[in-house]
């Protein structure tokens, strides 16, 4: 496992991250047997940066990695978690999230500590108003806060005010080869690291789309240029070339997701593409961006939606049907989000309340496109035939 020093405290971090937003699930919860075995191998395998948050899991990601890091665990590894802003209006709030927290993950201190999706500064300035800088500056002289930072979700320009108006330890970005010039952009990438603030790297791989859900034209291109790396490697890699990249996050949802991460962060040094390979991605990047219609990452902020939409699905059915160009698309629309689903969770259910909209990271107008879903996908009949499917199959 290749590390790279943390400028600002000389602390070597592993190059992989371990996002714990995507553990393996068991019925309607996390399986922990599971991954408790997936985290502690990782840790083995030279994993030494866990990154969780207050609401992952629905409440139960940092829990399950403070039980994960018993037994000696801990002080092998580092811990970031976040504060969300949006949820604190008093500092007592925050004083409250953060003890539960420690409790949660069952230590006394917090490595890299965040405040959660900072996405412009008058969030940071409402922070500040309230005392919650002043507070973790404190925290951090006492030793419960090692390293302050934030994660973002915004404009370039949000950016660049931000990562000038505090001198944080360390910054968060979504960032791979389809984002390269999407939020805070490569700029503020390189802007972070000429500042001397460390960057840890989010959505490696779009939430799975850059491997999962990549049309036939793209895959041909990755195959021309070496046959033996797969789409999970060459997006990786293209992360690592950049220098001023310290960790690259990677919510590992099973085993074999571990195994190959790992082998890859054995060798991704920066700067080691070719002028072929990089070339090869300013195709792929031409092809993607022409087909794909809704910059959904399926991080799931804005769920849960009380009318019962599935959101992220509704995006992800519609995005396939111009990535994938997948003939059975709406059949599977209507059998995944109508006839097969807990509950319906099908783009029409919306009634534009736009509760979703204030907590999408990327900005999308989830109503409109919701719109867009509904006409392209369902149809006139749609909602008839799916109450009749689920009458039928006795799915109430």
């Amino acid at each position: 496992m290749l590390t790279r020093t943390n400028q600002k405290n000389g602390e070597e971090l592993s190059i992989l991250g371990f996002g714990c937003m995507r553990f393996p699930m068991k019925g309607s919860g996390i399986d922990e047997p599971r991954s408790i075995a997936m985290i502690r191998n990782s840790i083995e395998k030279g994993v030494n940066y866990f990154d969780t948050a207050y609401f992952y899991h629905n409440g139960k990601s940092e829990s399950l990695l403070g039980a994960a890091l018993e037994g000696g665990y801990r002080e092998r590894v580092k811990i970031a978690t976040k504060l969300p802003p949006f949820m604190v209006t008093k500092l007592e709030g925050a004083k409250k999230i953060l003890e539960t927290q420690l409790t949660k993950l069952r230590t006394n201190y917090i490595d890299y500590y965040l405040l959660h999706m900072l996405s412009d500064k008058p969030t940071f300035d409402r922070m500040e108003s309230i005392g919650v800088i002043e507070w973790m500056e404190q925290l951090k002289k006492e030793g419960t806060i090692r390293n302050i930072g934030f994660s973002f979700h915004g404009s370039k320009s949000d950016f660049e005010e931000l990562i000038r108006a505090y001198p944080w330890d360390f910054c968060q970005i979504q960032y791979n080869y389809l984002d390269e010039n999407n939020q805070a952009t490569k700029s503020g990438l390189e802007l972070a690291h000429s500042l001397g603030i460390p960057v840890v790297i989010m959505e490696p791989l779009r939430g799975g789309r850059l491997v999962n859900q990549l049309p036939d034209e793209v895959l041909k291109e990755f195959r021309k240029c070496d046959k033996s790396k797969t789409p999970a490697e060459w997006a990786l890699r293209w992360i690592w070339n950049h220098p001023g990249v310290n960790v690259v996050l990677s919510g590992m949802g099973n085993e074999a997701q571990i195994e190959e991460n790992v082998r890859i962060a054995g060798d991704a040094e920066p700067d080691s593409l070719t002028e072929a390979e990089l070339g090869m991605f300013d195709r792929v990047k031409a092809i993607l961006l022409e087909k794909t219609k809704i910059p959904c990452t399926a991080c799931g902020y804005c769920m849960p939606c009380p009318f019962g939409v599935n959101i992220p699905g509704c995006f992800s059915a519609y995005n396939d049907k111009y990535l994938l160009n997948d003939r059975r698309n709406r059949f599977k629309y209507f059998q995944t989000l109508g006839v097969l689903s807990k509950q319906p969770a099908f783009a029409s259910l919306c009634t534009e309340c736009g509760k979703c909209e204030s907590h999408c990271p990327q900005n999308i107008q989830i109503r409109k496109e919701l719109k867009t879903v509904k006409k392209e996908m369902e149809g006139i009949i749609f909602r008839p035939v799916v109450k009749i499917a689920r009458k039928l199959m006795k799915i109430t």
